[in-house]
């Protein structure tokens, strides 16, 4: 793509409309047809339009937005995060533009992205744990972009700047808990490859097993982060000869589906089998019984990410830095002694 700035006169040339029509359907004021300011949206996108907040102010000042990048709006979990980054951002003093990467249809895929927000924020903040190598490069490479720190991402070595919470060591602290209650067939419900977050998770797990000898026990069933795939990998597991005493699953949401299913079944949690889940979502203190899992700092995680933020805005030529906050194990009533194996 040209380095050359996109003008309303570029979009409306690609989409075969005139320049007040591309006007009202990028501002949302006047009547444009729903199927025509969809196309005209689609071919801004692809051009990499944006609307230059710079061109209303002094060159070289600066418009103290930050913005927030997103892979979804229907998460708990980043909606979490984007209720902690937003009150960190408003105690800056500055404004924050939250941006639904998943309404381009081809997200996140695109690497051009950033080119959406050039001149609109200072900086990006992204929540996007899925993003390709391809969508990385593109802010490695290209200094010209507003400064960009990554949240809670571990999919793959960058020279971007992350802030994350440590997945490993609070899953060896899960996974160590349970060895402590005396249970010995401890399952692993695995999420997506896609984030690298699960895999970080399953590689504590197995490492605390090995170091007790119990290497061979391990046992992990693939799931996909939802709860629907926990209830169905838990089914599959009580469903053989020597069940495992405890789950321990990569997050809660299949922590949820695994309790579902142990109930359906006729057992009790914990006092037959132990549920332990990851990230210690809202829900987790109101499931019955409260959940015990492993909690992500979200708030920490807000506030190092923005304060990193603003420095690289401020200096940009600061070197990246990863910034690993730890995990806490969080107790509640989901785990018990492994009594039905003592049986």
């Amino acid at each position: 793509m040209s380095e050359v700035p996109v003008t309303v006169i570029d979009v409306a040339k690609k989409a075969g409309v005139s320049v007040m029509t591309v006007s009202r359907a990028l501002s949302g004021r006047g009547y444009v047809a729903e199927k025509t300011r969809e196309k005209v949206l689609a071919v801004a996108a692809e051009l990499g339009y944006a609307p230059n907040l710079s061109a209303k102010v002094l060159k070289g000042s600066r418009t103290n937005v930050l913005g927030l990048m997103v892979s979804s709006l229907e998460s708990p979990l980043i909606a979490d995060i984007i209720g902690k980054v937003s009150n960190v951002v408003k105690r800056s003093g500055r404004d924050l533009l939250i941006y639904n990467a998943a309404s381009l249809p081809d997200m996140p895929s695109r690497p051009d992205v950033g080119r959406l927000l050039r001149g609109v924020c200072d900086g990006l903040l992204l929540v996007l744990p899925g993003s390709p190598d391809s969508q990385l490069a593109f802010f490695e490479q290209s200094p010209e972009q507003v400064p960009v720190v990554l949240v809670g991402y571990c999919r793959s070595e960058t020279a971007l700047p992350v802030v994350r919470a440590d997945n490993y060591q609070g899953a060896r602290a899960a996974t160590a808990h349970l060895l402590e209650l005396g249970h010995r067939r401890i399952a692993f419900l695995a999420g997506t490859p896609f984030t690298g977050q699960s895999q970080a998770r399953e590689q504590g797990y197995r490492d605390v097993l090995a170091e007790a000898g119990l290497a061979a026990s391990a046992q992990v069933v693939d799931g996909d982060f939802q709860q629907c795939t926990g209830y169905e990998a838990a089914r599959r597991l009580l469903a053989q000869p020597q069940p495992p005493t405890a789950i321990f699953a990569a997050n809660d949401f299949m922590a949820f589906g695994a309790m579902d299913a142990i109930k359906a079944s006729g057992l009790r949690v914990p006092e037959d089998i132990s549920v332990l889940g990851f990230d210690d979502v809202q829900q987790a203190s109101y499931v019955f019984p409260r959940l015990s899992t492993v909690r992500q700092p979200f708030a920490d995680i807000s506030e190092q990410a923005v304060r990193l933020l603003i420095q690289r805005i401020e200096h940009p030529d600061q070197e990246a830095q990863t910034i690993e906050l730890p995990s806490e194990l969080v107790l509640r009533d989901s785990t018990g002694p492994a009594l039905a194996a003592a049986r």
